[in-house]
């Protein structure tokens, strides 16, 4: 029996409530308590962590991953993406099913679990596809994959377009219990767009995909969760109005659930000016307006998880021109710094924030994690709140280095995390 002992920390545990000093007991892997300052005592031969004050949390639990394995190795392999996810305090890995082959196939699913328990510091959890080989044409084998153990369905960044499609994929899982993520983007507006409409995009001579394109398809898929009384979840929500039509779903009390990530709480779409292909993302970085409104999105609720939305490119992926280079950016190793952002403006306050990152997303994917409670898995992250670090790309942790935020400080940096009891990063001497 192994038995870690963390000291001098700040416990905080977004389920309980918990927010204080004290020190947290480990055995076995699996949390055995908590004790309050000055507590003396502890199993003969335990290893004992000094914090230094630190913040003590539940590991961070990302519910939105893309790994180029299979069939995209140059971008990302499950040992690199596994690298930058215990670097970000990342615990738990949702991954989508846009690899290739797409994640439509049972064997494929238990495939993805069996790899992350053979790294020892993540559990991965995949995505199912939702409609064969992710090409939004007939639905894939959605029962086969949940007993699989598909965590949810989508297509990843690719929205179902046909009205009829989505309702028979609604209302077939439905009848698991199993939730549908959607792409919050009508395909036939978006067409060949590649940043928001506006001003912007007509100075840069680029095509512009309107916000009414992720507003317009919030609004048919919420009647048609109503109709079927399907779950639905729709992946990073970028605009105040697609949130607002959510959270009148919400008090009508429709199973509608959102998430959205870093780029769209923190930066605008002035990011993209000189053609600036690391923030070219799906959906487009947007005004400052929707930025600040998914800002209020997450402070009043209406958004319920935080996730790194991390799309790995390789470097010539990139080094096009604007209207040719592909999409995405990294995220696991920035998530919680660009959060805490959040916290530091005073936007969120330091439980919210954790919250949104760990037990939110655990439970939307119904799975293990995001709590210190006793009994619960020792998946934990040890951070230093106020110390800051310069995103580099380049130098990150992971093979993919596709950041829109080289060159940025942050606060807010990971120290060291544990999965299962067993530390699987320790940060450098600062």
């Amino acid at each position: 029996m192994t038995t870690v002992v963390f000291d001098n920390v700040r416990l905080i545990d977004p389920v309980s409530g918990l927010d204080q000093p004290g020190r947290l007991l480990v055995e076995n892997g699996r949390i055995t308590g908590t004790d309050k300052p000055g507590a003396q005592g502890a199993p003969e031969g335990a290893t004992h962590v000094d914090g230094q004050g630190a913040v003590l949390c539940p590991g961070l639990v990302d519910m939105r991953v893309e790994i180029g394995e299979p069939g995209y190795e140059y971008r990302e392999t499950i040992a690199s993406a596994t690298r930058a996810a215990s670097a970000g305090g990342i615990t738990t890995l949702a991954v989508l099913p846009t690899c290739k082959p797409a994640i439509d196939n049972p064997a494929l699913v238990r495939m993805l679990r069996s790899r992350g328990e053979e790294t020892g510091a993540v559990t991965i959890l995949p995505y199912g596809a939702l409609t064969k080989g992710c090409e939004g044409k007939e639905l894939a084998e959605i029962g086969l994959l949940h007993e699989a153990g598909a965590v949810a369905f989508t297509d990843g960044n690719r929205a179902i377009d046909p009205s009829r499609l989505m309702r028979l994929a609604l209302a077939y899982a439905s009848g698991f219990n199993a939730m549908v993520v959607q792409h919050p983007e009508d395909p036939s507006l978006a067409g060949s767009g590649c940043a928001t409409s506006g001003a912007l995009a007509t100075r840069l001579g680029l095509a512009g995909i309107p916000t009414a394109a992720e507003s317009i398809m919030i609004a048919r898929d919420i009647r048609l969760a109503e109709l079927t009384g399907g779950r639905l979840h729709f992946g990073h929500v970028s605009t105040g109005e697609g949130l607002e039509l959510i959270r009148r779903a919400k008090e009508r009390g429709l199973n509608v659930t959102c998430d959205t990530a870093p780029p769209y709480f923190d930066l605008n779409e002035n990011a993209i000016g000189d053609f600036r292909t690391y923030a070219k993302f799906s959906p487009p970085l947007r005004s400052e307006e929707d930025r600040l409104a998914v800002c209020a999105g997450l402070a009043d609720g209406t958004i319920d998880a935080i996730a790194s939305d991390h799309h790995p490119r390789d470097a010539d992926d990139k080094r096009l021109p604007f209207a040719q280079a592909a999409t995405g950016g990294t995220g696991m190793v920035t998530l919680l710094g660009v959060t805490l952002a959040r916290v530091h403006d005073g936007t969120l306050s330091l439980p919210q924030a954790l919250g949104l990152l760990t037990y939110r997303p655990a439970r939307l994917l119904g799975a293990e994690g995001g709590t210190l409670a006793v009994g619960a898995a020792a998946d934990l992250c040890l951070f230093a709140p106020e110390q800051s670090w310069l995103v580099t790309a380049g130098k990150l942790a992971g093979r993919a280095q596709n950041t829109p935020f080289d060159r940025r400080p942050l606060e807010g940096r990971v120290l060291g995390t544990w999965k299962a009891g067993q530390r699987v990063y320790e940060a450098d001497a600062a």
